[in-house]
């Protein structure tokens, strides 16, 4: 089950929506749509937070700062890769993946297969393959400041488990009240 709201800080505090991530399909889509919330809210240059949220899994915080790129947080990015909504967050960028460099693994690969025509096992371990096959690593990944000018520091939002790490944020924030509404 996932849980998805804004959170748009205006001149009298914080106001949340809960909201649908069925349209967004990219990062700038999603950054889109917190973009429309600050407006609709009266703070267009202000900071809009998104929180996603599966439970027990993962959990996602994405940050946009008028028409700043968004910053992101995961806490696990294995776990967010099995996600439709996590496959959102987890760029080229936030992997490190060049993309670039993607048309040259393009040309390099051998459309074969192994020598059987089987193609190889993965080894992936601990780590899980994302919905286009690139490997992304276990455990937290993103900006794990971009909650701390904010009073959330860095320690405290690694330490976050999914579950109630957003109510949490919301509570240090002090926007508990506002996110409970579209709970």
């Amino acid at each position: 089950m996932y849980f998805a709201a804004l959170l748009a800080r205006t001149e009298v505090g914080w106001e949340a929506s809960d909201t649908e991530l069925d349209d967004v399909e990219t990062l700038s889509d999603l950054a889109d749509l917190a973009r429309e919330a600050a407006a609709e809210a009266g703070a267009e240059d202000d900071t809009v937070l998104v929180f996603i949220e599966q439970e027990d899994a993962w959990f996602g915080v994405v940050r946009v700062d008028g028409e700043e790129d968004p910053r992101i947080y995961i806490s696990d990015a294995a776990a967010a890769a099995r996600s439709s909504y996590g496959e959102i967050l987890l760029t080229d960028e936030l992997l490190g993946k060049d993309p670039d460099a993607v048309e040259d693994e393009l040309d390099a690969l051998d459309l074969d297969g192994t020598e059987d025509g089987e193609p190889e096992a993965s080894a992936a371990g601990d780590e899980d393959e994302g919905g286009d096959g690139e490997i992304v690593p276990p455990g937290p990944l993103g900006d794990p400041a971009l909650l701390a000018d904010l009073g959330v520091a860095e320690a405290d939002l690694l330490s976050f488990g999914a579950g109630e790490a957003l109510n949490e944020i919301a509570e240090v924030l002090g926007a508990a009240e506002v996110l409970e509404t579209v709970r």
